[in-house]
């Protein structure tokens, strides 16, 4: 539960949404538990559920990303340095900058640890499409952050 709530807080941005996501994924999961073939595939197809719920959520609240603080991979606490807290923080902020269709497969492939054919499984894209996105994804998070970091430099200048 807690890696779906995980996943879901890096998908959405919002703690709370996350953990409604993920019990509408659980509750989503128990009613169609009969047409799951293979209990091998648990975690794509619940996180498949999870990915769905909040992709609902996403168009309940139009707003855009909220800026939240990362959430701790399986509940576990944070005892990072202060170079692990600053790289952290730097993730977070190229993940916000991208929009829920490139951040939820980087999520799933970096996070979730699901190889590209299983994010295509869990989104229902075609495999090209998730790599495209993950690369494009990529590609924005590295030019945003390098634009934050000539932007600091020229503050550090000025002052």
């Amino acid at each position: 539960m807690r890696r779906l709530v995980g996943t879901a807080g890096l998908i959405l941005r919002d703690p709370d949404r996350a953990e409604d996501a993920a019990q509408d994924a659980f509750i989503r999961a128990w009613r169609a538990l009969p047409t799951l073939r293979d209990a091998d595939r648990f975690d794509p197809w619940v996180t498949r559920m999870l990915v769905r719920a909040c992709q609902d959520q996403l168009r309940k609240s139009r707003h855009g990303i909220q800026s939240e603080e990362l959430l701790p991979e399986h509940g576990a606490r944070v005892t990072d340095s202060a170079a692990q807290l600053a790289d952290r923080d730097e993730i977070d902020r190229g993940l916000q900058r991208l929009s829920s269709e490139q951040r939820i497969p980087i999520v799933l492939r970096y996070y979730g640890g699901f190889s590209d054919r299983e994010v295509a499984e869990v989104t229902g894209l075609p495999i090209g499409t998730v790599k495209s996105r993950i690369m494009r994804g990529l590609d924005a998070m590295r030019a945003a952050l390098a634009a934050d970091a000539r932007g600091a430099r020229v503050e550090e200048r000025m002052a």
